[in-house]
């Protein structure tokens, strides 16, 4: 680089500054964080800056500390305030003397009186991160003023592309019209001449001195030495002749500034430095962590360190959260070879460290949650309820872990939603209304049930119809179905652990890696979560919700507290599920219900009613139909000849598969042309084949797809003894195959027929009356033939793409 043209950071502090992520680092018990000015200059000298100064906010003590050195000049970062409502500004203020100092300390009140000072006085100055609001009161009004108080402003390190992209495009596209129009509309004038003509400088932004340059302004054409050679270089600043460099930073970038910080301050509190060459875990935050790691030290402690990263102490049976997180944080440095180059010293850039601590904070935060997890569900299942208290409250350690990040991404998800305001205002051309994203949050898409075909029928349903839908999902690569592998709308993520129910063992809990599944969302810019599931999945899309401030609607799939009863038949427990489900769907901005029953049992337990919001679910018309009829069952001689009873769905115990078996025995005495078809799967599989042995069954286990279709079109009525589901995506696709259909009076399956006209409704759990049912129906072949024609026409009004339309303007105005 020549001469003449200088790279200088025009803004990093030595300490950490009053804003928004102060009050984490103040709980993590940071009240004070400080970096030597000459370490400061030394980095910025390092990184390739020609000259060196320092922006604390609102004192120039860091900057003193250094100003007899050569290439240093004294600056700050002024705090003021727009005295109409106190809304918050920073100011860069640079090659200030005290006296200066003095002067703007008295005026930084008033952002009017300030910037007069700054020029009448000549002094150079920028405003700083205009789109980030400190107090949360910035607004487009004054962002319309800043326009007219300054001709500089900042390209910020420390934020994110997309908000400095707006400012740059923002500042381009003004002309002499609308800076008169703001002029007029604010009785301001502004502060310069040709006031359209704006100018950009770049600056880190740096707390922790870890990205010190990242963000910097070259400018060519200085001369002169000493002072002359500042203030030449400053003139090129406020002329326009600097050019912005670097990069712009992420969520990820601030929360390792955070860690960072927080390492830095416990370090000098407790003289941490004389134990970072014999700790290997203190040895891996040391260089990841500080600009300026400690000496590795001698032999001995290479040695020492080779010892824990190799051997990491045994897991034993009862350790705090604390000390299982430092056992697994020594075996995650231990079988990460680059994390181990790291700790080592080995050179790796800032962005490389950045990353490289995300990678290690996700799998130690991956590791403790599958521990507490593991934890607490055993001693759920175990009804040990001290311990279940014991170990909710240990979770703080995992939150402590997470937190700079869960802070990071809510700050910067609020500066992209301002940063769309001022899109919207100042460049339309750029304002076409945002389309609704949405990311649906299950724990079921692979399974073989009414939620997760539903789900994959919205996918197509979302193609198309131009709507933006991504499934997320959590599950192990061995079950990701191969329709759906590689999918963009499809987001399956590999789980971190999984729990199996002790009554289900085919059933398990899957645990999501939280922050991967956070910045996946962050970077796919969703308007709106919903959750179909309740389960780790479905908390995930709640605390994602929260912390990127999006909206989220859930759907009551399952009634899950009757399941808990039928398996359990331990009613403290049906009301420890049922607390649970009430507080989860509490959370939500809407409740989406598949049935009035279902909407009104929730209410009944204390959901707002104006949180619910019935939808119509549908059903595909053309995959189920009667034109798919074609003797599939002849070929079992159970069936040849016989009128078939179908029931579709899991073979389990809440589906009162006992009552359709007491039914069918006492139906088949009185009519012998009766045979029964279950299709499915489940864990009462064998029970059933024992109490059905002697009687025309036939199990067909899981079929799906043209198989399915075929079962319902080849079979007469179907038959759903279930009082537990909220909807029953079954009785709607039997109705579609032509099949009466034969349902309880509990639950939402009831509201999906004509009742006399498509099918009837029986009490639930009285097997006399269902044995009754499906013999009368049987019984009148006429009858049954009218009905499946109105089965299929009923069918045929609520088709799946009509309901899809529907639910999708639901979303809408309910975001609106």
């Amino acid at each position: 680089m020549s001469a003449d043209t200088l790279k200088v950071d025009l803004h990093v502090h030595s300490r950490f500054s009053t804003r928004p992520s102060q009050w984490l680092l103040q709980k993590l018990g940071c009240s004070e964080s400080y970096t030597a000015p000459q370490a400061i200059y030394d980095i910025a000298r390092k990184r390739g800056m020609d000259l060196v100064t320092i922006t604390d906010h609102n004192t120039i003590a860091g900057s003193l500390e250094i100003a007899h050195l050569p290439g240093a000049f004294i600056s700050e970062e002024v705090t003021t305030y727009f005295p109409e409502d106190g809304c918050k500004i920073h100011v860069l203020a640079w090659n200030i003397t005290e006296a200066q100092h003095g002067e703007i300390t008295m005026l930084r009140p008033n952002v009017y009186d300030l910037v007069d000072y700054l020029v009448a006085t000549g002094i150079p100055h920028a405003c700083a991160h205009a789109m980030y609001s400190m107090n949360e009161r910035l607004t487009v009004s004054h962002m319309e003023r800043l326009l007219l108080l300054f001709r500089v402003f900042e390209l910020n390190g420390s934020r994110d592309a997309y908000q400095n992209a707006i400012l740059r495009d923002l500042l381009r596209g003004l002309t002499p019209q609308t800076m008169d129009a703001m002029a007029e509309r604010h009785d301001l004038a502004p502060r310069m001449d040709m006031p359209c003509v704006k100018h950009l400088m770049a600056g880190s932004d740096d707390h922790s001195s870890l990205n010190i340059a990242r963000s910097h302004t070259t400018v060519r054409g200085v001369r002169g030495e000493g002072l002359a050679r500042v203030e030449s270089l400053l003139e090129g600043v406020m002329q326009g002749r600097g050019e912005q460099a670097g990069t712009d930073a992420s969520p990820e970038t601030m929360a390792h500034n955070l860690y960072a910080i927080a390492y830095q301050f416990y370090k000098q509190r407790f003289q941490l430095a004389r134990h970072v060459g014999f700790d290997p875990l203190l040895r891996f935050a040391d260089h990841a962590l500080t600009a300026t790691p400690e000496p590795s030290g001698g032999l001995l402690a290479r040695l020492h360190g080779l010892i824990h990263f190799r051997r990491p102490r045994r897991a034993t049976t009862s350790r705090s959260v604390q000390e299982h997180l430092r056992h697994e944080a020594l075996r995650i440095i231990s079988d990460d070879v680059e994390l181990q180059a790291l700790a080592a010293g080995d050179g790796a850039t800032g962005h490389e460290v950045e990353q490289a601590w995300m990678r290690f904070v996700d799998r130690a935060s991956d590791k403790v949650l599958r521990h507490f997890a593991d934890t607490l569900l055993d001693n759920a299942v175990g009804a040990d309820l001290f311990s279940v208290f014991q170990v909710i409250g240990s979770a703080g350690s995992l939150y402590a872990i997470l937190s700079p990040y869960f802070v990071a991404y809510t700050l910067f998800t609020k500066d992209r939603a301002f940063a769309r305001q001022c899109a919207a205002h100042f460049l339309p051309a750029h304002g076409e209304r945002e389309r609704l994203h949405v990311g649906h949050f299950t724990d079921t898409f692979y399974d073989v049930n009414g939620v997760a075909r539903t789900l994959q029928t919205q996918l197509d349903m979302a193609i198309k119809h131009g709507k933006r839908l991504q499934v997320l999902t959590c599950a192990p690569p061995d079950e990701v179905q191969q329709p759906f592998a590689g999918r963009a709308d499809v987001r399956t993520f590999t789980p971190t652990g999984a729990f199996a129910m002790p009554e289900y063992p085919e059933l398990k809990l899957h645990y999501p890696p939280m922050l991967r599944i956070l910045r996946h969302c962050y970077d796919a810019g969703f308007t709106h979560l919903h959750s179909a599931t309740p389960g780790p999945m479905g908390l995930v899309a709640l605390a994602v919700a929260r912390i990127l401030k999006l909206p989220i609607h859930g759907t009551y799939h399952t009634a899950f507290p009757q399941y808990v009863m039928q398996l359990t038949e331990d009613a403290g427990l049906e009301e420890a599920m049922w607390q649970y489900m009430i507080w989860y769907y509490g959370q939500m901005d809407k409740v989406y219900v598949p049935s009035l029953a279902t909407g009104d049992e929730l209410v009944a337990r204390g959901i707002p009613r104006e949180r619910i919001v019935f939808y119509p679910r549908g059903i595909d018309t053309q995959a189920f139909s009667p034109v798919h009829r074609n003797g599939y069952f002849n070929a079992h001689p159970q069936a040849a000849g016989r009128t078939r009873l179908l029931y579709v769905g899991r073979l389990s115990r809440e589906k009162n598969l006992h009552i359709l078996a007491e039914a069918f025995r006492t139906a088949c005495a009185q009519n012998p042309g009766l045979a029964l078809v279950l299709v499915g799967d489940g864990p009462i599989r064998d029970e059933l084949a024992r109490t059905l042995t002697d009687l025309p069954v036939i199990f067909t286990g899981y079929i799906e797809g043209d198989a399915l279709a075929e079962a319902y079109a080849s079979s007469d009525i179907f038959v759903f003894p279930s009082g537990t589901d909220t909807f029953g995506n079954v009785v709607l696709e039997a109705q579609a195959s032509g099949l009466p259909v034969i349902v309880t009076d509990r639950g939402g399956p009831r509201e999906n027929l004509l009742p006399g006209r498509t099918g009837c409704i029986v009490p639930e759990g009285e097997a006399d009356a269902l044995s009754a049912a499906m013999l009368d129906l049987a019984a009148d072949p006429v009858r049954l033939g009218r009905m499946s024609a109105e089965a299929r026409a009923y069918a045929e009004s609520r088709s799946f793409e009509s309901a899809f339309t529907r639910q999708w303007e639901l979303y809408r105005e309910v975001a609106a």
